[in-house]
C-alpha cells in the first residue's frame, strides 16, 4: 500500500540559471569563482519572483558586470548529488565593461578550446552545448562527470 501524499517527503530542488555570452568574434564569457577557483559560467539561484529570462540577465550582470540580451534555452542540466536544475541560455552582451565581484576573482572572454582546458566537463559541457545550435540537451552529472542518458 502506498503512503499518502502528505506523509511523504517532496524532493528538494533547487532552480539555477547560467548565460553562456558569446561574443562576435566567438569568445565566451567566463567567471574564476570567489569560493572554490573553478572556472565556470556566469549564473546562480533563480530568485521566487524572477523569470528566467531576468534571472540570467542579472546574474551575469552581478558576476561580470557584462550586460546581455537572452537569446535561448540551450540545454537543463541537472547536478543529481546536489539537487540543482541548471537552466542555461546563450546571450549577446549589449554593454557593460568586465569586472569581478564578491562572487568572481576573474572575469575572461575565452575561446571554446580554452573553455575546455580549464573548465570540469560538466561546466564545459554547457558552453558548447550552445554553440552547436543543436538544443536545447537535457543532461545529467554527479559534480564531476557526466552520466549518460538512459
Amino acid at each position: 500500500m502506498s503512503q499518502p501524499q502528505e506523509a511523504t517527503q517532496s524532493p528538494l530542488h533547487s532552480v539555477s540559471v547560467a548565460g553562456v555570452v558569446v561574443r562576435e568574434d566567438g569568445r565566451l564569457l567566463a567567471i574564476r569563482r570567489a569560493d572554490n577557483g573553478t572556472w565556470e559560467l556566469p549564473g546562480g539561484i533563480l530568485e521566487l519572483d524572477e523569470t528566467p529570462e531576468a534571472g540570467v540577465a542579472r546574474e551575469v550582470l552581478e558576476e561580470t558586470g557584462i550586460h546581455v540580451e537572452v537569446d535561448e534555452l540551450t540545454g537543463v542540466y541537472k547536478n543529481l548529488t546536489r539537487g540543482i536544475v541548471a537552466l542555461v541560455f546563450r546571450c549577446k552582451p549589449s554593454g557593460g565593461a568586465e569586472r569581478i565581484s564578491s562572487e568572481s576573482t576573474a572575469v575572461s572572454w575565452l575561446t571554446p578550446e580554452e573553455v575546455s582546458a580549464r573548465m570540469s566537463e560538466v561546466f564545459a559541457v554547457r558552453l558548447l552545448d550552445a554553440l552547436d545550435g543543436n538544443g536545447p540537451h537535457v543532461r545529467s552529472h554527479d559534480g564531476k562527470r557526466l552520466i549518460p542518458a538512459g
